[in-house]
């Protein structure tokens, strides 16, 4: 566990240069939100009249906070049923489920739209095989809010399963051996065991989730099917890229940045959700049997097809029907380029930014301190990606550079700066733990902070920097929030390139992009921890 307390500064290794880097990055990072934000401020000014009117952020609000709320209640629901079956089961295969779960994270959200309506959409797979057995078509709600919300679950459940399954598996096995000798019923056992276990985690992770819907784009934008279904997401999108009324996405971004702010602050009073996720137990403590193990494996087998249908549609449809042709388009290629390059450069640069920002907090003696270096790190959860990439938008319009020229230098900071808060989360704790714990020994041998890195740090954070590059870089793949409104026919990545074959009715060459990117995605995250975790083994 990391003490509740920093512990006194001379038992820290001294590392001004560690305190120095950090508090510079820190507040390179404010002062570029705050110019983010002068710059959309000094646009609300203009006078130049918008559309957007008092009803119309009426029903955005409503709409938004409705399918958010509606999200986080059917997230939390279902990750607690999927988390206590999982919890119950050992089967062949569990790992790979649980690190599919675990994926959920990174998984694009357009490719998980495009999934939905590949599994149920009016030409999907549940009325193709409908259609085949000689059975009448059904018309799925697949736009519109039920599709939104369908399709956020889908991800949220998911995520909340693997964060809510590691409460679960932490719970001492005393516990369970004497819960067991007790011969408590299933529902007993979730009372008085389960429950206390993870209910603390519950109230953090739902504003999470919340926050996540609330900011969502990708989905909305490709589910919603009209104006009475957006999102100020994706209302600023169409503001700024579809009427260019930059006054009225302006107001908006305002508003959401007043909202997601309030959200953040009534958050921050709940119990944070776990940095580490327990490696579980390989044996079954306490199987259950009769009705309720029925139970669980229902509730896993829907939950493993409602996560892995959409996932399997895309990669069928994508790799037996559109690939080749979409192999042939220069497009393509130049868009792929383009993905690989700003995700690999975002990456690093988060994961840079997120060494030096968790350095300097490890570094810090006070609390005050820790607070101040990492915090701007956080900004984007105030301000998310729509939001980031408009007032990057006005600041390149005022400055007076062509868009397609500043384009890949502002796609790749903003993505870094949508994956810091999942870098510091993972890299912070242990940073500070290694400082707090070690700090005597390593003054004691009067290690340097390069070698504090490289034999201490590095051996036990190995595997974290690893994920931390997979998980920025899936992110930068996935991305569409940012690069929507500064891409170009020249500059486009696979998610504006898959958009666009959507917008012109190529589904074959969408299915095929959503297909890409999904085992993008997967192999990134799979692989890159893993090299990572190979590299301090063998520098071992």
């Amino acid at each position: 566990m990391i003490p509740a307390s920093p512990i006194s500064p001379r038992h820290l290794p001294h590392r001004p240069l560690r305190r120095a880097t950090g508090a510079g990055i820190g507040i390179a990072i404010a002062l570029l939100v705050a110019l983010l934000l002068v710059a959309i401020l000094m646009a609300a000014r203009d006078g130049t009249p918008t559309r957007i009117s008092p009803g119309t952020i009426l029903s955005l609000l409503r709409m938004t906070l409705v399918q958010a709320s509606l999200t986080t209640i059917l997230s939390l629901i279902i990750g607690i049923a999927l988390a206590w079956a999982l919890d119950r089961l050992r089967f062949p295969g569990r790992s790979l489920l649980v690190g599919l779960f675990a994926s959920a994270i990174v998984t694009p959200g357009m490719v998980v739209a495009f999934g939905v309506l590949a599994v149920w959409g009016r030409a999907g797979w549940i009325n193709g095989g409908l259609m085949a057995l000689g059975l009448p078509r059904i018309e799925f709600p697949v736009f519109g809010l039920a599709g939104i919300v369908f399709a956020h679950v889908i991800l949220d459940a998911a995520f909340c399963a693997r964060i809510l399954l590691g409460r679960l598996e932490a719970i001492p096995e005393g516990r369970l051996k004497t819960g067991r000798s007790l011969g408590l019923s299933p529902l007993q056992r979730f009372r008085l065991i389960d429950w206390p276990a993870i209910r603390g985690t519950l109230p953090g992770l739902g504003a999470i989730v919340f926050l996540l819907a609330f900011t969502s784009f990708p989905i909305v934008l490709m589910l919603g099917g009209g104006p009475a279904n957006q999102t100020f997401e994706v209302a600023i999108y169409s503001a700024v890229r579809l009427d260019f009324d930059l006054r009225g996405a302006v107001i908006l971004a305002l508003i959401q940045i007043a909202l997601c702010g309030t959200i953040i602050i009534g958050a921050s009073a709940l119990a944070p959700i776990p940095a580490a996720i327990s490696g579980g137990r390989d044996a079954q403590l306490w199987p259950e049997a009769g009705m309720a193990r029925l139970l669980q494996w229902l509730v896993l087998a829907l939950g493993a097809l409602g996560f892995g249908l959409p996932l399997l549609s895309v990669l069928v449809d994508g790799l037996t029907q559109g690939l080749p042709a979409l192999l042939a388009r220069p497009q393509f290629w130049q868009a792929m380029l383009t993905s690989m390059a700003i995700g690999l450069v975002s990456a690093a640069l988060t994961l840079a930014l997120a060494l030096g920002l968790g350095m300097g907090r490890a570094a810090m003696g006070s609390r005050i301190g820790r607070l101040a270096v990492t915090a701007p790190a956080y900004a984007y959860l105030a301000v998310p990606a729509v939001v980031l990439s408009l007032g990057f938008f006005l600041l390149v319009r005022q400055a007076g550079i062509a868009p397609g020229l500043a384009a890949p230098v502002v796609v790749v900071i903003a993505n870094a700066l949508l994956a810091l808060p999942f870098a510091i989360a993972t890299l912070g704790p242990p940073l500070t733990a290694i400082a707090e714990r070690q700090g005597r020994l390593i003054r004691s041998l009067g290690l340097s902070g390069t070698l504090q890195w490289l034999r201490v740090e590095w051996p036990l954070l190995g595997r974290d920097t690893g994920l931390v590059f997979a998980l920025a870089f899936c992110f930068s793949l996935g991305d569409l929030g940012v690069v929507a409104l500064f891409g170009t026919q020249d500059f486009q990545t696979l998610p504006l390139l898959m958009l666009r074959a959507l917008g012109a009715y190529r589904t074959n060459d969408a299915a095929a992009i959503a297909a890409v990117m999904l085992m993008g995605t997967i192999i990134a995250f799979v692989v890159l921890p893993r090299l990572a975790e190979r590299l301090v083994h063998a520098r071992a």
